[in-house]
């Protein structure tokens, strides 16, 4: 008989295996395998292959490792054969839990066995053993957790499991709470489906204990010591969460949902009501208050991930000072989206960063089984929707969506593990979609089967009702409940008042609401940014002084000696100094710094520098992190290989530090159209949807180099064309001093407007970008930067460009002494600078106008530029129009470059 053939839902060939690792190596294989295959070991030394000679204590020894295998099975593979599925049968996944595939018989089903101590029992039989396993594993609860490869984690869910589990019974308190707030969720889908028949909504019904299952995060969450809850989900339920989480009310909600906004008060377009968010103050019935705020969403599922992560850390860093346990991010799921959806491992993959952790996520998926009209067997490969929990080694829940004390229990301890652990979990509720993707969508098109099934089965409430009857407890609290029940349909049909939640404006509100909307006058001027000299000395002197005893590389000594030259002997600062400078000045003005993205602390062009590592230790130091003693926190983070998450992650961050200066970096601008979802959802119109302004900065190398076609361009030609109604700032900057000002600028203003610049590479160490100390302590953003090289009357032509292709025609225009044609550079292109463009047009009467871009002609600006200047003839030179943002081969980026700025001169 083979060693391993009494697993028979494991493939022996690879068990074998498995052994023969863990024979030349333990700790090769998983904690779990180690155990098993000492108890193996243990028994094989002891009795040998078959256990021969065995006397009567020997083969209640061996039986007892037989038994601890069982346990084990229970532990792994019990969630397969859970009865966790409301509506239908679950698929077969050959699951054998069979005590005989074990070695033991139905003759040992009354020995007693001391291992069932392992499960929190005293010596029973095996029979007894069998009874509390299928209990715990084979139940409403499916527990996924013995995958984790952490001792200590898994010890603490073996207990939590198979003994508070066995025991859970909610008192009569608990009872009316889950009934109660079952009642709500009932209610409210009711009075929606009385009172706006057919119309969209996303009902939760079919998966109600989702309130109670929120209702109880939030209340432990409170007495574990969250303060703030921070919720990010979809369109499924949300109106629901927002009335009976939220404490929204239904006349907010509906004024809302009837569309009776009087456009003359509002600003921007307004979203949908199933997108909007909302905020309170809730008091828990542990006596402590709790904030809960939800998140605005667009319908890109799974988009407002990062944001709310993001959004987490920021209250941590800010509000709660690095406390990782005083915030808490819940994400709610679809089972679609979750499976579907790359953002999400993108998210989960960033939960242990440093610069990205939260303390942990709680994942609560609302499975309904369908997405859209897709079954689950067509929209994922994996067995679980949840399976990318995997990668973190996070404990999965799947729960009976119709069993709502098991829904609580598992919520409670969803809590609990992440307060203890500091790491992500997921609950996977188990439920069904009562009517279509939405209210008017016929289901039974594509599953007419399960939707007969659905159509006769009782919702979540009434199956609870029923629960509580046959267990005994009083009738009459059935009655009573089901009475409150109707009364609260009745009022809320007679559109009785509710009286909203008391509300306290939170700090970071506070904060916001000290801001205003920004006006077109603001542009016309940029505000003064200049510091003083004694400033940046100061700076100067932390950019250039390491620690002693520090030993940084040769190549950082001369860097090192030549930014100290920089700031003390020439006084002329090039980018990467301008770039320091401006950070250094803004912390040493209690203006937190964060950046993140790929390789920045270095940048990608090793030009920034904010960190040196020692060349014996491998410490890193900033000398950012020391220009003050009072200074506000700088923090620089190299991101994992991400765009959408990492850029969502630090919008999100930007919304809850209005007061922060935070920027994100491509590693080069042409990898940023991975993260479009962000751009086009939020960054482009969260404050014309949502009333959300958000002063995040976009570092978007870009630039024809002849580096090719996925190495030149951050496609401005995208970014323009959502310019509107001053919803961002766009620009192309040509020197040092003007990046500083265009950096300090972003939290002068009393407003706040992302900004998308499409920084330099090869211009990073140019000198004629560099600028002088005067610059620095004079002046502010310049937005239109005028030829001073020419007199205007000699002046038959205006070039106007943007970024590099300046130096390039500046270049030209002085190896030929041209005098007729003036250089000039638009500096910020959107909002666009109509007034200092016009003024100079005036200056150089009847000067031809052209406009010059190194970028294709269907691509760049040239099309905004026609937008920006309907009323004017102004010609264009640039490259021919491509499907490809530039050529792959370097000697034919030259001739088209040199043909582009030649004719310049010549059209």
């Amino acid at each position: 008989m083979d060693k391993f053939s009494y697993i028979s839902n494991a493939d022996v060939g690879y068990l074998d295996q498995l052994y023969q690792n863990y024979k030349s190596d333990p700790t090769s294989v998983d904690a779990t395998w180690q155990k098993f295959f000492e108890g193996y070991d243990f028994s094989q030394q002891r009795y040998g292959q078959d256990g021969a000679g065995v006397g009567a204590n020997d083969s209640v020894s061996i039986k007892e490792t037989q038994v601890r295998n069982l346990i084990f099975q229970y532990r792994s593979f019990g969630h397969l054969k859970s009865k966790t599925n409301p509506v239908r049968e679950r698929r077969n996944h050959n699951v054998n839990l069979e005590h005989t595939k074990v070695g033991l018989t139905d003759a040992d089903l009354d020995i007693e066995f001391d291992v069932a101590s392992e499960i929190g029992m005293p010596r029973a039989s095996l029979r007894k053993i069998i009874e509390k396993l299928k209990m715990l594993y084979l139940g409403p609860v499916g527990f996924e957790y013995n995958f984790i490869r952490n001792d200590d984690i898994r010890d603490w869910l073996h207990h939590k499991i198979e003994r508070e589990y066995y025991e859970y019974n909610p008192n009569l308190d608990e009872k009316k709470r889950i009934l109660s707030k079952l009642n709500e969720a009932v209610v409210f889908e009711n009075f929606l489906h009385t009172k706006f028949l057919g119309q969209k909504r996303f009902s939760l019904e079919g998966g109600e204990n989702t309130i109670p299952a929120l209702d109880a995060i939030i209340n432990k969450s409170a007495e574990l010591d969250v303060k703030e809850v921070v919720i990010g989900m979809a369109h499924r339920g949300r109106l629901n969460v927002l009335s009976n989480i939220l404490g929204k009310t239904y006349e907010q909600i509906f004024t809302e949902f009837e569309g009776n906004v009087n456009p003359d008060l509002t600003m921007g377009d307004g979203d949908v009501k199933y997108h909007l968010g909302y905020a309170s103050h809730i008091n828990t019935p542990s006596g402590k208050k709790i904030y809960v705020k939800l998140t605005p969403n667009p319908s890109h599922l799974e988009a407002v991930d990062p944001l709310v992560i993001g959004y987490t850390r920021g209250q941590i860093d800010e509000e709660y000072k690095g406390n990782l346990k005083s915030a808490m991010a819940v994400l709610i799921h679809g089972d679609a989206s979750i499976a579907g959806q790359g953002i999400v491992y993108e998210v989960v993959q960033m939960s242990g960063l440093p610069g990205y952790t939260t303390g942990g996520t709680i994942h609560f998926v609302i499975n309904n089984q369908v997405g859209f009209t897709t079954d689950f067997d067509d929209a994922r490969t994996a067995i679980y929707c949840t399976d990318v929990s995997k990668i973190v080694d996070a404990p999965v829940f799947h729960v009976n969506g119709d069993d709502a004390e098991a829904v609580t229990f598992c919520s409670n301890l969803a809590v609990e593990y992440r307060q203890k652990f500091g790491k992500d979990i997921f609950i996977d509720l188990l439920c069904y979609r009562r009517h279509g993707h939405n209210e008017s969508d016929e289901p039974k098109f594509t599953q007419p089967k399960l939707y007969n099934i659905i159509a006769k089965h009782p919702n979540p409430r009434e199956v609870y009702v029923k629960k509580l009857v046959e267990k005994g407890v009083d009738a009459s609290l059935a009655d009573e409940m089901d009475k409150n029940f109707r009364n609260q349909l009745q009022d809320r049909l007679n559109e009785v008042k509710q009286k909203p939640l008391p509300y306290k404006v939170q700090k970071i509100e506070e904060e916001w609401d000290q801001l205003r909307k920004a006006k077109p006058e603001d542009f016309d001027k940029s505000p003064v940014t200049a510091i003083s000299q004694e400033l940046i000395n100061k700076v100067g002197k932390a950019l250039t002084t390491i620690p002693e005893g520090f030993k940084p590389l040769k190549q950082i000594e001369k860097l090192l000696k030549d930014r100290k030259a920089a700031f003390f002997d020439d006084k002329v600062l090039g980018w990467a100094e301008a770039e320091l400078l401006a950070y250094g000045s803004l912390v040493a003005e209690n203006v937190p710094i964060r950046m993140s993205g790929q390789d920045v602390k270095r940048g990608t062009f090793s030009h920034r520098h904010a960190y040196f590592w020692d060349a014996n230790t491998n410490e890193a130091y900033s000398g950012l992190t020391h220009v003050d003693k009072n200074q506000a926190k700088f923090s620089v983070f190299n991101s994992l290989l991400s765009e959408f998450g990492v850029l969502g992650f630090e919008y999100g961050y930007a919304m809850a530090s209005p007061y922060a200066l935070v920027l994100w970096e491509a590693q080069f601008g042409d990898f940023v159209n991975g993260a479009q979802t962000i751009i086009d959802q939020f960054i482009s119109s969260a404050e014309s949807k949502w009333q959300r302004m958000n002063g995040l900065v976009m570092l978007l190398p870009h630039g024809y180099e002849g580096q090719g076609p996925e190495h030149s361009s951050a496609r401005p030609e995208r970014f323009l064309q959502q310019a509107a109604e001053y919803n961002m700032v766009v620009v192309n900057v040509t020197t040092a001093s003007n990046f500083f000002h265009l950096l300090r600028r972003q939290v002068a203003w009393e407003f706040r407007k992302p900004c998308i610049v499409f920084s330099p590479k090869s211009l990073l160490r140019n000198p004629l970008v560099a600028s002088p100390m005067s610059e620095f302590t004079s002046g502010s953003f310049t937005e239109v930067i005028d030829d001073a090289t020419v007199k205007a009357k000699d002046v038959k032509r205006i070039i106007f460009c943007t970024g590099k292709i300046f130096y390039d025609l500046q270049e030209v225009q002085q190896k030929k002494k041209i005098k007729d044609a003036a250089v000039v550079r638009i500096e910020q292109l959107y909002p666009f600078p109509d007034k200092q463009v016009n003024k100079l047009i005036k200056k150089y009467k009847d000067a031809k106008l052209l406009w010059i871009q190194e970028e294709p002609k269907n691509m760049g600006y040239w099309s905004f530029i026609k937008r920006m200047l309907p009323d004017v003839e102004i010609q264009l030179g640039a490259r021919k129009s491509s499907a490809s943002p530039a050529t792959g081969y370097s000697k034919i980026h030259k001739i088209e470059q040199e043909k582009i700025v030649n004719k310049a001169f010549e059209i």
